[in-house]
């Protein structure tokens, strides 16, 4: 009885723990560094890599634009780009992005059916090969009609 007791306060303790509030532990990266292309670092740096919205309304649709600039030695071309949720849409440039020029991606969140705080992330794709690594991150707090 007493090993059952200690299995359940234990499981307790780590449901606790992973109770998937995301607050202050996923900050987002705000220079996404990668491999090398042809020898030459690729590297992207956010101006801003978290935007709060604050409160919105639940039903709203809310966008912005996070401004990005490469600052690596080679040219960026961001191949793809994934929200964490299908109520996040993230919109980019697919043309190259010399070392030194900004380019924006623009992210549309539609809060429809959501409530309370939310935070999602977007995970973007470049010409490194290493897969996908999050990117700038959406926080709002949602207040039911």
């Amino acid at each position: 009885m007493k090993t059952l007791f200690y299995l359940l306060t234990c499981g307790c303790f780590i449901l606790a723990a992973c109770n998937g509030n995301v607050g202050h532990n996923a900050a987002a990266i705000d220079t996404i560094k990668a491999k090398t292309v042809n020898g030459k670092d690729v590297a992207i740096t956010f101006e801003e890599p978290t935007h709060d919205f604050g409160e919105i309304t639940q039903g709203e649709k809310v966008e912005y634009s996070f401004k990005y600039t490469n600052t690596g030695k080679a040219d960026v071309i961001i191949e793809d780009a994934i929200s964490s949720c299908g109520c996040t849409v993230p919109e980019w440039p697919k043309d190259p992005l010399k070392p030194g020029q900004s380019g924006y991606i623009k992210v549309i969140f539609d809060s429809a059916g959501k409530e309370g705080y939310t935070q999602k992330e977007v995970s973007l794709r470049l010409n490194d090969g290493r897969g996908f690594q999050v990117g700038p991150v959406i926080r709002c707090n949602i207040i039911r009609k």
